[in-house]
């Protein structure tokens, strides 16, 4: 496997495998050991959704240390995590809902693990065999909200405030890529995967330790420096190197 889509057409929803913008359907179990097509599904009348459907969503914050310095906050010791609801997440192409005009509310450019075996207690050297691949994403954030309380997740769990997607890369390194947020096509952030303070394996690890890690689940990795403000009308683009960008609009 390689890219892989979730999608759907009428009442029906699939799996496939994405090459060259052609659709190769899967059978059998997505996170096993599936057959494709041999012929590509027509792309008539198909719409392309979230790539998983995670049991939770868990968001990583304080992981790059320009974006530590910006926010005014100390380097964490260990990961900093947090639940987003699941009900939060946006497809590609889908719109970004602002719920308080009057608030600041930002964009965050993201890597996202999205886990394939189920996982507890796994070592940082064995995580990556629990690691299905590696998807683009947005983890919006209500900043009014978010310095008004100490928990985080309420400003960053709003209906699509996670975009996902388009497609998940099963063949991907997370050690040497860039990272980059687009905003009306004007570059605002631009890191690279390596600047992680805790790398995905160590991030697995780490929350497996606390609660078990089921096939779908979602990481979020954390957000570089440059983080900024949207408003209606805006265009997203999350660009990470190697995989498919993620395009989302605000409204």
């Amino acid at each position: 496997m390689a890219t892989i889509g979730r999608f759907q057409k009428g009442d029906e929803i699939f799996h496939a495998k994405v090459v060259d913008g052609e659709l190769f359907r899967l059978h059998g179990e997505v996170f096993g050991a599936p057959s494709f097509d041999r012929k590509p599904t027509p792309r008539k009348g198909v719409k392309t959704l979230v790539p998983v459907v995670p049991s939770k969503i868990i968001a990583v914050g304080l992981n790059y240390a320009d974006h530590v310095r910006e926010m005014k906050r100390e380097l964490p010791k260990e990961p900093l995590f947090w639940f987003k609801a699941t009900t939060s997440l946006l497809a590609d192409g889908g719109k970004i809902e602002i719920p308080y005009r009057e608030h600041r509310t930002d964009f965050e450019a993201e890597l996202a693990i999205v886990i394939g075996r189920k996982v507890r207690n796994v070592s940082p050297t064995q995580a990556g065999r629990h690691i299905f691949g590696y998807t683009a994403a947005q983890d919006i954030s209500d900043r009014t909200i978010q310095k008004a309380e100490s928990q985080w997740a309420r400003c960053k769990s709003f209906d699509t405030f996670t975009p996902l997607g388009p497609y998940v890369e099963t063949v991907f390194d997370p050690n040497e890529s860039s990272i980059q947020q687009f905003q009306n096509g004007l570059l605002r952030q631009n890191s690279n995967i390596s600047q992680l303070i805790f790398k995905p394996a160590a991030l697995v690890s780490f929350i497996s330790t606390n609660m078990t890690l089921l096939p779908g689940d979602v990481i979020l990795t954390g957000t570089p420096g440059g983080v900024g403000p949207i408003q209606s009308g805006d265009k997203l683009e999350v660009r990470i190197q190697g995989i498919t960008p993620l395009c989302n609009t605000v409204k």
